[in-house]
């Protein structure tokens, strides 16, 4: 690569839109850099599945300097948005060759602010599996340790931020889908709050609304600032999230107050945690403690059984309904063979319940969240592990996986500590704070109360001065 790639690596997206405006860069040098970068480091990281360099430098000609993002490059992940006449595969051999016929809201939004999307990335088949290791494209691979999983399903977009070929990925989080991510590769994933980013024009919640749209990013000035151009409700929304005091980006740098922190170590759905993911949750806790703030150990209570069986049946009638869709939209009955053994699982499963099931089953989506409401009466911040294992090897996270046992301990050890704040709805970060022993990244969760993000984003401001990251780079990468 050139040194000028190299030296645009380095930064982050509020960097480059800047030299932008300083007239040091072009909008097309920066997008031209991550091109160069990308088919370095794409063939090793299968990280961008669907390439859109054409298209990317043909819309430089309508991008303003004072764009807040002017030509600073990104990736789109392959599931929930879409852009009109690029293929959308949603990671599945059974859409391979289906294209849009429509561009998504938070994409209009994501242009209009000057990004420059130059591909497609990763995801599993429907963003089921906290990996992305799909039939259609193969594994994923993680710059940390080329063996490893990005997990995901946001992988795609977290090993080319990583990796330094985009400095935003756009993500979207239906379990942890933003955090394990960012958690498995040195990044920061920040969930929003339900319905801060829109989802139209198609759909007004996804999966019970439990998932939310943004990205993985290295700083947290990037994630703050995109924020501020896409959050706000769409035409037609049912519901959105409460509206911020100020923009986002003037809270990195303000700071938090002392805050009363609750430190859980143990995970929500009983799970097994590595001693090295619970030491460096509780590492957290004492440097939030030497910054002013109170912790101590508590956890809200809540029926997690319940919870998860109403998770699957939630996401049973989904995935059905989905498959159905396709099915009919192609004229043939769906065979298991179209699809992967875990799809196919849920699919099942969502024909074996009732409608009367899904209503019960949102009933307890809703106790909790209002049981986690009232925990953050008491409690500014929950602080934990992001997830309870660092990064699993390649293959056992695949959604084929002949071994369902292993597959779902996986599964379990990935979510114990995110899925939590997709039922309530809570903003929930992870953070780059630790890296084990053989030198993997491991995340730090941090969930504010509903609405919370500027609370989140003075938090971690605060940590990032306080503990940098972003010097720490992957060195398992060609070039």
């Amino acid at each position: 690569m050139t040194s000028s790639a190299d030296e645009l690596a380095l930064l982050d997206a509020v960097a480059q839109a800047d030299l932008v405006r300083r007239r040091e860069v072009t909008p097309a040098e920066l997008v031209d850099a991550a091109i160069e970068r990308a088919d370095a480091h794409n063939p090793t990281l299968n990280a961008i599945v669907t390439p859109m360099y054409e298209r990317a430098a043909a819309r430089l000609a309508d991008v303003r300097d004072d764009a807040p993002f002017p030509g600073v490059p990104m990736v789109l992940k392959d599931l929930v948005a879409e852009v009109e006449g690029v293929r959308f595969t949603e990671g599945s051999r059974f859409l391979a060759n289906n294209v849009s016929t429509y561009t998504s809201e938070l994409v209009h939004r994501f242009e209009r602010a000057g990004l420059a999307i130059i591909g497609k990335s990763a995801t599993c088949e429907f963003g089921m599996s906290p990996s992305c290791e799909a039939a259609l494209f193969g594994p994923t691979r993680n710059p940390w340790d080329l063996d490893r999983s990005t997990s995901g399903s946001s992988g795609g977009s977290a090993a080319a931020v990583a990796a330094g070929i985009v400095p935003i990925g756009h993500a979207n989080d239906l379990g942890g889908s933003i955090r394990y991510p960012a958690s498995a590769c040195g990044l920061f994933g920040l969930k929003p709050t339900r319905a801060r980013n829109p989802m139209g024009p198609d759909a007004g919640e996804g999966w019970g609304g439990a998932s939310v749209g943004h990205a993985v990013t290295r700083s947290v000035r990037d994630s703050a600032a995109l924020l501020d151009v896409t959050a706000g409700p769409d035409v037609g929304d049912p519901y959105w999230a409460p509206p911020p005091a100020g923009p986002f980006l003037d809270e990195v740098s303000r700071p938090p107050g002392t805050l009363r922190i609750a430190l859980a170590t143990a995970s929500w759905n009983g799970a097994p945690v590595d001693p090295e993911c619970a030491a460096a949750a509780t590492d957290a806790g004492r440097l939030c403690e030497s910054l002013g703030h109170h912790v101590e150990e508590a956890r809200p209570d809540f029926d997690r059984d319940a919870l998860g069986q109403a998770t699957r049946i939630i996401i049973g009638a989904n995935v059905r309904a989905a498959l159905d869709a396709g099915a009919k939209a192609r004229g043939r009955a769906l065979e298991a063979a179209d699809v992967e053994r875990v799809t196919w699982d849920y699919a099942g499963l969502g024909g074996a319940h009732t409608a009367a099931d899904y209503a019960r089953s949102m009933g307890v989506v809703h106790r909790t969240g209002r049981a986690v409401a009232r925990f953050f009466t008491r409690y500014d911040i929950i602080l934990s592990p992001t997830m309870c294992r660092p990064p699993f090897p390649l293959g056992v996270l695949d959604m084929s996986n002949p071994n369902a046992d292993a597959y779902l301990a996986a599964v379990l050890a990935s979510i114990g500590f995110t899925a939590l704040f997709n039922a309530s709805g809570n903003p929930a970060m992870s953070v780059p704070l630790a890296w084990s022993r053989s030198g993997l990244p491991l995340g730090v969760q941090f969930a504010g109360p509903f609405g919370g993000e500027a609370l989140l984003f003075r938090l971690a401001g605060q940590l990032e001065a306080a503990q940098p990251w972003a010097s720490r780079r992957p060195a398992n990468l060609p070039g």
